[in-house]
């Protein structure tokens, strides 16, 4: 692989290890990973290769430009294994497994952690050990988590949880909040087109909501440093967001939410956009127009997306090259703190 000293700095891209299942968890869960019937047969074939064979990925890197991946496991991970010893044990092995991985290429990968919400001491540590003895970059939360069972979901903005949310400010890196589909009872709204509860879909108003509940929660309020990815152009918030708002201000404030600011604001604030998975122009001009080109992260969402195809849109957008640069790798030099040295070596330490 050719050694690229200023390009791409890809942030949502997925891989899948076959000892994931190995360990005892669910991998038909793994939206890709193990059985998918909604897809075609060619698809599908090459989303698996592109999830498990390291080769393939480096060779699309060097196609496309892109110097540095931060891989993380493929939705819903950790996230998906409702039996809580098997989801701290899962996430220890899939962690150290990815630290292996960077080591072997450590100019090209990145690693965002998995954590075992089920348990949010166990995440805890677990979070504080891929940042402090591994190295990764930040995390990979797959939106909510099973607990016990399926269709017994926590998600982040409930109480068990803000323990982990202040470790996340203690540390200072960000979370990437992943979709998944709606729990599945659920789905009602969905019966007779189930192909809508994942990625064209309940993905985006799956991650969405979520969003919406850790923005009224009061989570930024209290920790006003945390900074929260989101893939695929914001889940529709640039474009939605400002509705929620008008709304909001009609309502009694005993039920428009804990928030103390406008909910446009924190979407400005605490949280990066990335164009994983979704290349339209008039989608992307919207989001800057709303949060700034300092808010918009470069990612393709590999392998569920090809490099060549979001190159093919990002590489011709009518931006200015100063936002095209900002966009496809200073920013996540700034948020991911990765030193922009000539030799494109990367820095653990952090400030």
């Amino acid at each position: 692989m050719v050694e690229r000293k200023d390009g791409k700095i890809a942030l949502e891209e997925h891989f899948y290890l076959p000892s994931y299942e190995a360990y005892g968890a669910d991998g038909e869960a793994l939206d890709g990973a193990a059985k998918a019937p909604n897809y075609l047969p060619d698809f599908f074939a090459s989303v698996q290769k592109g999830l498990t064979d390291i080769k393939l990925r480096l060779e699309e890197m060097d196609r496309g430009g892109i110097e540095r991946m931060a891989l993380s496991l493929t939705q819903p991970g950790i996230q998906g294994i409702p039996d809580r010893k098997m989801a701290i044990d899962t996430a220890k092995r899939m962690n150290d497994e990815l630290a292996l991985m960077v080591e072997a290429h450590p100019k090209q990968f990145m690693g965002f952690a998995a954590v075992p919400l089920q348990d949010v001491r166990a995440a805890c540590d677990e979070f504080d050990r891929c940042i402090s003895n591994l190295g990764f970059k930040g995390v990979m939360i797959n939106g909510y988590s099973n607990i016990g069972d399926m269709n017994t979901a926590q998600y982040l903005d409930e109480a068990p949880v803000w323990d982990f949310w202040a470790r996340v400010d203690a540390l200072g890196v960000p979370v990437y909040l992943h979709p998944r589909p709606p729990l599945m009872n659920q789905r009602r709204a969905y019966e007779g087109y189930e192909v809508l509860c994942d990625s064209p879909w309940g993905f985006g108003a799956e991650t969405s909501l979520h969003t919406l509940r850790l923005i009224l929660s009061g989570l930024f309020d209290r920790f006003p440093r945390i900074q929260v990815i989101l893939g695929h152009m914001g889940e529709g918030l640039p474009f939605l967001l400002p509705r929620v708002e008008n709304r909001l201000r009609h309502m009694s404030e005993k039920v428009r939410g804990k928030q103390q600011k406008p909910v446009t604001a924190y979407l400005r604030e605490n949280f990066y956009i990335t164009t994983a998975g979704h290349f339209r122009t008039q989608a992307l001009i919207n989001t800057l127009l709303e949060v700034g080109s300092d808010r918009v992260l470069y990612s393709v969402d590999y392998p569920y997306e090809t490099v060549k195809e979001q190159n093919d849109w990002f590489d011709n957008l009518p931006i200015s090259e100063t936002d095209r640069r900002k966009i496809s790798r200073e920013n996540a030099l700034k948020l991911l703190r990765l030193a922009d040295a000539p030799s494109a070596a990367v820095s653990d330490k952090r400030p």
